[in-house]
């Protein structure tokens, strides 16, 4: 095994454990020697390339570059930011390797082969107290270097080497930085890996002993406010954001039960580490007074921004914690808003941790004002967001694991929305901008339950696509079955009727204008013999989607409608119907595929393009329209 594929597998593992590591937190690298294209061996530091995740970095995650060049920058009294990445890039033995970490120097100032660092929950808990430095020394005698906090970047690399080389001797296994967290260092990734694991062991053993926590919050559920209480607050937030967000409900991460005054006191202290304020805000919001979270936020710019030619980021919250509505997380799309619960989860263990051991300490502002305005800092959040003409809208979608509906999912989820899909049988999705729910939706109340738990889910509704249907066997008017027109016209038009009622409150809050696009069929303009139930139920469907966009058109909500023709990718056709149409024209199956005007063959994902493009900014300025997909059809025409 080479010494990358060893420091592979213990990044890994650092990975692995939250408690550790945080959505791109830490990183780690080794020092190696390498032959290059000349055959000429040459000193290597591997280090973790920005973007990549511990948990699951490959080999190609790693920078590669050239440690006599490292060595030679530190040498420099000081670098900027932006000179610093540029000698590092320029220091790569691979052009396409990814950008190195900002703490590449601080790998490099280190002598000894491997290096792995964490911000682990247990020193964090330590270090972020008034007495944090000797706590450390308790814990650790003399076997960790202290240094207190400085700016990640070229100084802290100079800062650490400093000490480093006055300080460490032969039993000096790390360091631990103050309100930033722990470096372990060995002669190879799993040797530095066992003292990380024990150095981490020893706090939290120390913690369990000085300061135990005894009472955690349960598993239970997040409290429940009306849903359209969050509507409205993702509105304000939105409209605070300049953008749409996304906002997601948990329990409150706190022990016990704290009311308005506790959680302001434990939660007004700042972030566990700096670089989390790029997710979360210095400080969350308590209780519910957006406009004035915004207004401290402004000021807390305007006090350290002074001087400098900074444009200030939105003043939106990124965690609201309230004891009705539990703990709210925003970002731009469903995962940052994840990783902020995930982030300040472990905050609240820390605050409380370093709380039982005489009181919880943050940096203070200005520090983390700084690390919130890093060039570098801000860099890596870009890269992370979507850009898609849907970001941070939410969409619900029925008949969402089959045919025109999975396709209108698909073509929301590429476009940057999240999407609450709903069927009898919901397709699983491992992605936090899906939820997909079972629901049939004849049946009220399962759609309510889903309504709910998709809004709790992602904060609100934008896009409803009405896609569920059926369509009953052929037959004719004097045949017709009572039992198969009450079921055809439930599905198809009863249940549209009361789906539309249940989200008009959430449409009218959509930070950008409700939308709902009916899909309803051809059958509607032009309907044909033998189908009856399927036309009169679209048709009424139809009519309903004009009168909502006859209602609603003062609240900006826009409503149109699209009409389908000879879709056969979906559940209503089988190979054998196809076979019986086919035939009754005298056409083969891929003829009749294509019996239309332009001889197209329309499918799934054509009609979901058409629906997905009327959500967006190009249909701004329409509503009730009729949109054939159809391929042309000379009866509609």
């Amino acid at each position: 095994m080479t010494a990358l594929d060893e420091l592979v597998e213990a990044s890994r593992l650092i990975g692995a454990d939250p408690a550790l590591v945080l959505h791109g937190g830490g990183n780690t690298s080794v020092k190696t020697t390498v032959a290059d294209v000349t055959a000429s061996p040459v000193e290597v530091l591997y280090v973790k390339g920005s973007g990549w995740d511990l948990a699951t970095i490959e080999p190609a995650g790693f920078a590669p570059l050239r440690l006599r060049r490292l060595r030679e920058l530190l040498t420099v009294p000081e670098l900027t930011d932006r000179q610093m990445m540029n000698e590092l890039r320029c220091a790569l033995l691979d052009a396409a390797a990814p950008d190195p970490s900002v703490e590449t120097l601080l790998h490099a100032a280190l002598p000894h082969p491997a290096v792995l660092h964490s911000h682990a929950d247990a020193v964090l808990a330590v270090t972020n107290t008034a007495d944090g430095a000797a706590l450390v020394r308790m814990i650790y005698g003399d076997r960790v270097v202290v240094v207190p906090y400085v700016m990640p970047g070229f100084r802290l690399a100079r800062r650490c080497a400093e000490l480093f080389a006055a300080t460490a001797h032969a039993g000096t296994v790390g360091m631990v930085l103050l309100n930033h967290g722990l470096f372990t260092v060995g002669a190879g990734p799993k040797q530095a890996y066992d003292r990380h694991i024990e150095l981490v062991r020893a706090a939290e053993d120390f913690l369990d002993a000085r300061a135990p926590v005894h009472s955690r919050q349960s598993t239970s559920e997040s409290p429940r406010a009306p849903i359209a209480d969050l509507a409205a607050i993702r509105a304000e937030v939105s409209t605070l954001a300049g953008r749409p967000m996304i906002v997601s409900q948990h329990a409150v991460p706190f022990a016990g039960d704290p009311g308005l005054a506790s959680l302001a006191r434990l939660a007004g202290r700042g972030p566990a580490t700096p670089d989390h304020v790029i997710r979360t805000k210095r400080v969350p919001l308590v209780g519910r007074d957006l406009a004035g979270y915004a207004e401290e936020y402004r000021s807390y710019f305007a006090a350290h921004a002074a001087g400098r030619d900074l444009t200030m980021l939105d003043p939106a919250p990124r965690v609201v914690l309230d004891p009705a509505l539990g703990m709210l997380t925003i970002g731009p799309t469903a995962a940052d808003a994840d990783i902020a619960r995930d982030i300040y989860a472990h905050t609240a263990r820390i605050i409380e941790r370093a709380e039982a051991l005489g009181g919880y300490r943050a940096l203070p502002a200005g520090d983390i004002f700084d690390l919130e305005y890093w060039e570098l800092e801000q860099a890596k959040l870009r890269r992370s967001r979507g850009s898609g003409r849907l970001t941070g809208e939410i969409a619900l979608v029925t008949g969402a694991a089959s045919g025109i509906g999975r396709a209108c999912a698909e073509e929301l989820l590429a476009g940057g929305a999240c999407v609450i899909g709903l069927d009898l049988v919901p397709t699983p999705a491992d992605r936090p901008d899906y939820l997909g729910l079972q629901a049939d939706v004849t049946d009220d109340e399962a759609v309510a339950n889903a309504l709910d738990a998709g809004v709790r889910r992602f904060g609100g509704l934008d896009v409803v696509i009405p896609c569920a249907g059926v369509f009953p066997a052929t037959g004719r008017i004097d045949a017709l079955d009572p039992a198969v027109w009450r079921r055809t016209m439930a599905v198809n038009a009863d249940a549209v009727a009361a789906l539309l009622t249940r989200v008009h409150p959430l449409l009218a809050r959509a930070p950008r204008g409700g939308r709902v696009v009916l899909v309803a069929s051809r059958n509607v303009p032009a309907p044909g013999p033998g189908a009856a139930a399927y036309s009169a139920s679209k048709a009424a469907a139809t009519q309903l989607a004009r009168v909502a966009a006859l209602e609603w058109a003062a609240e900006g909500i826009r409503v149109n409608i699209v009409h389908p023709d000879a879709v056969f990718d979906t559940g209503l056709w089988t190979d054998e119907i196809l076979a019986e149409r086919a035939a009754h024209y005298r056409l083969t199956v891929e003829e009749y595929k294509r019996r239309n005007l332009l001889g197209a063959e329309v499918t799934s994902p054509a009609v979901a393009r058409a629906v997905v493009e009327l959500c967006t900014d190009t249909f701004t300025h329409t509503t009730g329209a009729q949109i054939p997909v159809d391929g042309g059809n000379t009866r509609v025409i």
